[in-house]
């Protein structure tokens, strides 16, 4: 092949990249506050971004043509069959552009950790699109574009290779093209070229495709190599001498034992029950009581009154294996991967297991199949009983994510009947599934259409579902010595300029045991890894462990102790009017945040909460990869 076809390609890739950046610009990147004055410089920067992702496309043509003996170009056989790989690969480019702007509408960035995790589990995801999305019609759109260039591409390009010679020149130009790859891939990486402090300016210039792969080769990164680090010994101090002062007393003489023992209240409830309803994407800008005007959330509003309303809670990441993290585990949301789908996450430190040495029956629940995020695998190496879809008789409604709200509701009731029948106290952590796309839901409810609802249609049906579990719950007679949790486990889309849109973290938290937890409301900053240990102060009942998290109602608690988030790659703490980020290649940096506007300016960096997140994600590295977050 020699360089002609490969101009060619060259300039159908870069066009079509081109537009991608231009069309994402104009839907995207107007409402984050990037002008048509900058879209110049974002093109030209996506420009070289392009070209450098261009390297890696064209490498193994280029070596495939010095491979080939130049006769074959000339055979009439192989020439059908590289017209055929052309017309696919012409397919396979132009059917990316779609797929990049719907994932940018849904993530607000480049093909990441998201899209990795998704592709591992293809069922679940391509239905998903299949029930979303009109795919037929992209097929078809995409089909007839690639037959229209590939009518006017492929003849000048089958005439140079008619002509094709395995000249000297051109394993000069091979060579040339390697060594460029190497320098590339050596010095380059995928956000080099991140030049502005506006996230999604970044995302814009970014190249899908590099973008894609970067995420697939920092799936699960190392800690150290890649972030700031302190001494291990001055991390370990600082960790150990912070969750002290937050409660509890330290019980080992181990430096890098992080064990606390947590000493019960007389006066607490007791032990009660504790399920907790974790709602999928139920973000508070939904709900009518942070404000929304849209009248989504009528029963959790009316609720919110009956219970300790905390108004002030925060998910530590915009995935729900991150929720289900933290409420499990209390463990910090180390980049990138959650531990719930990395290796060696068997035993490791839980609430399930705390609860188990009380007593208590523990389980989770979930509305679709425990495969997907590998939610069965950890539950069950980790002490929970496990009830998924699988389970679930008489359904009534369902779709890919799994059956509706009401359905798991049902069967969680009839499971706790079952569970209070043994006369053992039960924790259950419940997942729903319902609000996320293709937001499809049972017939007859009023005011939620039966499909395509939107994300409104999504948290209006959650909330419906919410109603009908405490229009029934009440009627069994576990209820009564029950707290039950209502958390979303993230918001439904996290997106911004900044590196970590906190606004777009808070979640709301209702914990309700009616004549036994007086109504209030609390503005003390609390995060979900704070859950569990606030709800076990609650009941007064004592326990040993290395968790991170802390009881936020304790007496005397600071109201604006520090809780951590992460988003990708990058990880903070937060405490309510500073953002402190730690990003990749050491990355340190401090923003101030205004509640009124959600808006966040650079400062001089917050050194004492910089080392303080260094050394919360730091530890909790070092303890996970040396399997040392456990119960003793």
């Amino acid at each position: 092949m020699t360089v002609r076809p490969l101009r060619i390609l060259s300039t159908i890739y870069i066009t079509i990249s081109v537009i991608l950046r231009i069309v994402l610009w104009y839907a995207f990147g107007r409402a984050a506050g990037i002008s048509i004055v900058k879209l110049p410089i974002i093109l030209g920067v996506g420009f070289i971004n392009d070209l450098l992702q261009l390297a890696y496309i064209l490498a193994p043509f280029i070596i495939l043509s010095l491979l080939i003996p130049p006769r074959w170009f000339r055979s009439s056989i192989f020439q059908k069959i590289l017209a055929v790989g052309f017309f696919i690969l012409l397919f396979g480019l132009l059917y990316l552009q779609p797929s990049e702007y719907f994932f940018f509408d849904e993530f607000d960035a480049r093909f990441n950790l998201v899209a990795v995790d998704y592709l591992m589990y293809p069922t679940e995801v391509f239905v998903n699109l299949w029930e979303s999305f009109p795919i037929m019609w992209f097929v078809f759109g995409n089909l007839i574009l690639t037959l229209v260039l590939f009518r006017f591409a492929w003849p000048p390009m089958l005439r140079y290779m008619q002509t094709h010679k395995a000249a000297g020149r051109q394993w000069k130009r091979a060579a040339l093209s390697l060594i460029c790859l190497g320098l590339i891939s050596t010095f380059i990486s995928t956000d080099t070229l991140s030049y502005s402090t506006n996230r999604v300016t970044n995302e814009i210039v970014a190249n899908g495709i590099s973008s894609f792969f970067n995420a697939l080769r920092t799936e699960e990164l190392n800690y150290n190599l890649y972030y700031s680090t302190l001494p291990k010994e001055e991390a370990y101090t600082l960790i150990k001498s912070h969750l002290t002062k937050m409660g509890g007393e330290s019980t080992s003489n181990d430096p890098y034992d992080l064990t606390r023992k947590i000493t019960g209240k007389p006066d607490g409830l007791g032990k009660m029950n504790v399920v907790i309803l974790s709602e999928e994407s139920f973000g508070a800008g939904f709900v009518g009581v942070f404000g929304n005007e849209k009248n989504l959330t009528p029963n959790f509003d009316r609720l919110s009154s009956q219970g300790l309303f905390l108004k002030n809670a925060f998910a530590t990441g915009t995935r729900t294996v991150r929720g289900l993290e933290a409420m499990a585990t209390s463990f910090p949301p180390i980049p990138s991967e959650s531990i719930l789908k990395r290796p060696g996450n068997e035993h490791v430190a839980n609430w399930g297991e705390v609860l188990k040495t009380q007593g208590y029956h523990a389980s989770f629940l979930y509305g679709g199949f425990g495969l997907f995020d590998n939610m069965n695998y950890f539950f069950g190496k980790n002490g929970f009983e496990l009830s998924d879809r699988t389970d679930i008789k008489d359904q009534t409604f369902a779709n890919i994510w799994g059956v509706c709200d009401e359905d798991l509701f049902r069967h969680a009731i009839s499971y706790f009947d079952d569970i209070h029948k043994t006369g053992k106290p039960f924790f259950s952590i419940v997942m729903t599934t319902s609000n996320h796309k293709p937001y499809t839901f049972p017939k007859g409810i009023p005011g939620i259409p039966e499909a395509h609802g939107g994300r409104d249609a999504g948290v209006k049906y959650a909330d419906y579902a919410i109603g009908k579990f405490f229009e029934e719950a009440p009627k069994h007679d576990w209820f009564k010595n029950t707290i039950v949790v209502v958390i979303a486990d993230h918001d439904a889309r996290v997106y911004g300029r900044t590196l970590i849109p906190i606004e777009r973290y808070r979640i709301p938290l209702l914990v309700m045991a009616p004549e036994k937890i007086a109504p209030q409301v609390s503005e003390v900053l609390i995060s979900q890894i704070d859950l569990m240990p606030t709800l076990i102060g609650l009941l007064g009942l004592s326990y040993s462990g290395p968790f991170y998290g802390n009881d936020v109602l304790r007496p005397g608690f600071p109201s604006n102790q520090p809780i951590l988030v992460s988003h990708n790659h990058n990880v903070a703490i937060f405490n309510g009017t500073e953002l402190s980020v730690l990003g990749m290649k050491k990355m340190k940096t401090t923003y101030s945040y205004d509640p009124a506007t959600n808006g966040q300016v650079e400062i001089e960096p917050n050194t004492a909460d910089l080392n303080l997140a260094t050394a919360y994600f730091q530890t909790a590295f070092d303890l996970f990869q040396n399997h040392k977050y456990i119960t003793h």
